[in-house]
């Protein structure tokens, strides 16, 4: 009984990350999509600021997603330590704290989300601040949140050419799957890094650079929900290593 007990909780290991990684996709898309895309008008720091002041509910449910985003990666990136650990367990703790710091990162920068709501609010010490100025606070700080999480993704860059490798290498996982992975990490490098150095040009790069990284993330994560691991193949490698 304990032996198929352990050889089940690899596949469940693998369903709970998928469904959260699935989650994950999703809350990230709303997010960006249903709140900030309709609240934000870029360059225009007046229309933003009625619009977040029209509907300020929206935007803080917009940030509690996030963090329940966050919330759900840390479960991921645990699940994914367990199933690739087999594979090189230096590799697979080095992808967990290279995540680790990209989760840390992005939570912090939510922060910058909260500035609109405080510079727009009505506390009293407000008034010895000029209305316009905080209006155009308010567009600098979420244009700092998108530096903010420029700079985490370029630790998730890191963090899906490792994963690729050790899920291309590991015999258990689709090759297809890593090599999907790691191109999905350069995309996120090249955008993070043109965001910092040639900002000018990084709003019409990031749709192009965008779709691999979807298409490789939602790939794992379904394979993981739907398929899992190959129980055999990842039993042999994990007793090769000793567990």
């Amino acid at each position: 009984m304990a032996h198929r007990t352990a050889d089940h909780s690899p596949q469940a290991l693998a369903r709970l990350a998928g469904a959260l990684y699935l989650v994950i996709i999703v809350a990230g898309a709303l997010g960006e999509l249903l709140v900030r895309g309709r609240l934000v008008v870029p360059g225009d720091a007046l229309a933003t600021a009625t619009r977040i002041g029209a509907s300020p509910m929206l935007w803080r449910l917009g940030v509690a997603g996030d963090l329940l985003m966050h919330v759900c990666d840390v479960f991921v990136m645990w699940a994914l330590y367990v199933l690739l650990r087999p594979v090189s367990r230096r590799l697979a703790l080095l992808n967990l704290l290279l995540n680790l710091i990209q989760t840390a990162a992005l939570v912090a920068n939510k922060l910058t989300l909260m500035v609109p709501l405080l510079l727009l609010g009505d506390a009293p010490y407000l008034a010895a601040i000029d209305l316009a100025q905080r209006q155009a606070w308010s567009l600098a700080a979420i244009e700092l949140h998108e530096y903010g999480f420029g700079i985490g993704l370029i630790f998730f860059g890191c963090v899906c050419l490792l994963e690729g490798y050790l899920i291309r290498t590991s015999g258990y996982l689709p090759r297809l799957l890593g090599m999907m992975m790691q191109l999905a990490g350069a995309c996120y490098l090249v955008n993070s890094f043109t965001l910092l150095l040639v900002p000018a040009i990084e709003a019409q790069l990031f749709p192009a650079i965008l779709m691999p990284c979807l298409v490789a993330e939602l790939s794992l994560a379904l394979w993981l929900l739907l398929k899992g691991v190959d129980l055999p193949a990842f039993t042999r490698r994990a007793l090769a290593r000793g567990g």
